[in-house]
């Protein structure tokens, strides 16, 4: 059972800077992103990681390398949330068009729906339970909201209810054997 699993969302994009949905477009960091990037890695220094997954995205993977984790794997299950037609829109932009839109209950069209997000985080919570050590999740917004909600055992749409900022940590870990969400957004 893995001690911690640390969750780290990747560094700032143009995209994520303007609040666009940001989903399996490849859009790389900007410099700021890179630097905050950098800072993580001061941030995590001294905090070993038996295993340390990525996101297959180079925003991810270059957060990763830019905060000194070597990627043990990437895994197509860290991958952000599938926004299938409102890939590129922003949530003001959405609801012009659908006013009550709310990605974890509605999904999107042409792309994912909130059980199929559900079943790649509890994929992947599965296989870091295995581990022995801390585990570093490195991928994006929404998929680790899903995963930190599925983690606790709660609906996916608690994930709703949780900000995550670029560049954030977070951490999951356990409490009298109970899965808890130790730290959030720092």
């Amino acid at each position: 059972m893995a001690d911690e699993v640390w969750l780290l969302r990747h560094a700032e994009t143009e995209w994520s800077r303007a609040g666009k949905h940001t989903g399996r477009t490849d859009v790389a960091l900007t410099d700021e992103g890179r630097e905050a990037a950098r800072r993580l890695g001061e941030r995590l220094a001294g905090v070993d990681f038996a295993l340390v997954l990525c996101s297959p995205l180079s925003r991810a993977r270059e957060t990763a390398q830019l905060a000194n984790l070597e990627c043990s794997g990437l895994r197509d299950d860290l991958l952000e949330w599938d926004y299938g037609e409102y890939e590129g829109l922003t949530t003001p932009e959405i609801r012009e068009h659908r006013p009550d839109w709310f990605l974890w209950d509605d999904g999107v069209p042409g792309g994912e729906m909130p059980h199929d997000v559900a079943a790649r985080c509890d994929r992947v919570i599965a296989e870091v339970r295995t581990v022995e050590g801390n585990v570093a999740l490195v991928a994006h917004g929404h998929i680790l909201r899903a995963l930190a909600a599925r983690w606790v055992e709660a609906p996916i749409d608690l994930g709703g209810r949780l900000h995550l900022g670029t560049g954030a940590v977070s951490v999951l870990a356990y409490e009298r054997e109970v899965a808890v969400i130790s730290r959030w957004n720092t």
